[in-house]
């Protein structure tokens, strides 16, 4: 059970940081584009994407949980692991900020009033950070256990 669980948790790491790769290169893309009102409308599309990066932190959490069955009464003497399941908890908030405000960005585009921009400058940050965040896990992930 722990190799099927290994799996999934790898499958999740590849659709959650791919995700964000993927929004990195988008938004590359995305910045020579001329036109406001058109990049406007690529980056809410691109939302779409999310989802995979959603998915796949709900499989690195469900995995996460069950793998860490022999860890959790030595967590106290494993400094990295604690700080990487702190990073876990942060980046569970920082996405759900960034979806609230993707939210916020589609109902202000939609409704045509609003500034979907200044939500969007802000989800900008917090995708940054996420993908961070993200990078900065595997990296304590493979100290920790290495």
């Amino acid at each position: 059970m722990r190799d099927t669980m290994l799996i999934i948790h790898f499958i999740g790491i590849a659709m959650f940081i791919g995700t964000g790769f993927a929004f990195m290169f988008l938004e590359i893309a995305n910045s020579k584009t001329k036109e406001k009102e058109e990049a406007l409308r690529f980056t809410l599309k691109t939302f779409a994407l999310s989802k995979m990066g959603h998915i796949g932190l709900a499989l690195l959490l469900l995995s996460g949980f069950y793998l860490m069955n022999p860890y959790w009464s030595n967590l106290t003497y494993i400094p990295l692991l604690l700080a990487k399941l702190i990073l876990v908890a942060v980046l569970a908030i920082v996405i759900g900020i960034i979806a609230s405000l993707a939210k916020k960005a589609e109902k202000a585009k939609k409704a045509k009033k609003g500034n979907a921009e200044m939500h969007l400058k802000k989800l900008e940050i917090f995708s940054k950070i996420s993908f961070i965040l993200g990078i900065a896990i595997v990296i304590l992930a493979v100290l920790a256990f290495h």
